[in-house]
């Protein structure tokens, strides 16, 4: 009894090295070069960025940035599994090994860095303003003041101009909706005069309406988006900066920017420096 009882023991312990080292120590690098797949979190009703079409297929910059990254790890797409990342469950899926990592529109902050790492920037953008492509009324972020503005729920962006305009202006001229998309209908049909968030977000709807919309391309923020990866893997985080380097260098990012976002794509002309750390 005794030795089936060591021997038990033994087993739960190697279960237990087994569990932690699949949990948290492999670097992503291991995990494409050994399964050939990866799982990316991705936004899934942001056009442009990370779309999820009706035949159940994934477009977007956020998702050729993701192809090109995994391919440069040695996963085909075929390995790829795309999950759905909010903005508010990023860091928690990264944490908890629920994706490999994260590309969706995801700025790096100090904050964030306190929880998982970033590669990147591979993209720098700032919070701007959309307006229907008729109205000349409204210059900068300035123009605001006087007009009615829709946000999202949940995000930075409206905030910053709450914060900006103060209470009062927040709940007379402040609309917000459960996504920017929401937001689009309200602005064609004149029920409000802009929209502000991220440029690049901005871009991404404005495309679906050639001709309709403008960006007003002044921004007012600073937002460099990153790859979220597990904080501790330094290894994957070099290796996924040298594969955005990559695509800056060989053309696919210019070529990624411009079938993605079209006549917009002239306000993101030349990819940012990666930040190593």
């Amino acid at each position: 009894m005794r030795i089936g009882a060591g021997m038990l023991a033994l087993a739960v312990l190697a279960t237990s090295l087994t569990a932690c080292a699949s949990s948290g120590a492999t670097s992503i690098v291991d995990k494409a070069k050994n399964d050939k797949k990866l799982v990316v979190g991705i936004k899934i009703d942001q056009p442009g960025w990370g779309l999820k079409k009706p035949d159940g297929t994934y477009a977007g910059f956020d998702v050729d940035v993701a192809r090109y990254v995994a391919k440069a790890l040695g996963v085909p797409e075929s390995g790829i599994t795309f999950k759905e990342a909010q903005s508010a469950n990023r860091e928690p899926f990264i944490q908890q090994g629920q994706v490999d990592m994260v590309v969706a529109t995801y700025s790096i902050t100090d904050e964030r860095k306190k929880k998982i790492s970033f590669a990147g920037p591979y993209l720098v953008t700032g919070q701007d303003i959309l307006v229907r492509a008729d109205d000349s009324s409204i210059a900068d972020v300035e123009s605001l003041k006087d007009k009615k503005v829709c946000g999202a729920q949940g995000s930075s962006s409206p905030k910053r101009l709450a914060d900006k305009f103060g209470a009062e202006w927040e709940s007379k001229n402040l609309t917000q909706q459960q996504g920017y998309g929401a937001c689009l209908p309200l602005l064609q049909n004149k029920q409000v005069d802009a929209i502000s968030t991220d440029a690049t977000i901005l871009a991404g709807f404005a495309a679906q309406f050639p001709g309709q919309f403008k960006l007003i391309g002044k921004p007012f923020s600073t937002e460099k988006y990153g790859i979220g990866l597990k904080q501790d893997d330094k290894a994957g985080r070099d290796a996924v900066n040298n594969a955005i380097e990559a695509m800056f260098k060989d053309g696919t990012w210019r070529k990624a920017v411009d079938a993605n976002l079209g006549e917009f794509g002239k306000f993101f002309s030349s990819p940012p420096s990666v930040e190593r750390y």
